[in-house]
């Protein structure tokens, strides 16, 4: 998502970006669309009850064991 996309979902939503729910850099999706870890992605479904559902994820990097 582009910076200026960022800050209309965190403002709407009265979020922080720490608060979004996470995804790992290293998630097949996440590789597919060459989402760096900080980037934050939409996630789009079809579904016959919801018709369209869109979530957010904020990218970060997996904790080494």
């Amino acid at each position: 998502m582009e910076e200026e996309e960022i800050k209309s979902l965190l403002s709407t939503y009265h979020l922080t970006l720490e608060q979004l729910p996470k995804i790992y850099h290293d998630d097949p999706a996440v590789k597919a669309v060459k989402a760096k870890p900080g980037d934050v992605i939409r996630i789009v479904r079809e579904s016959q009850t919801a018709g369209r559902a869109e979530s957010y994820r904020l990218v970060i990097k997996r904790p080494k064991k």
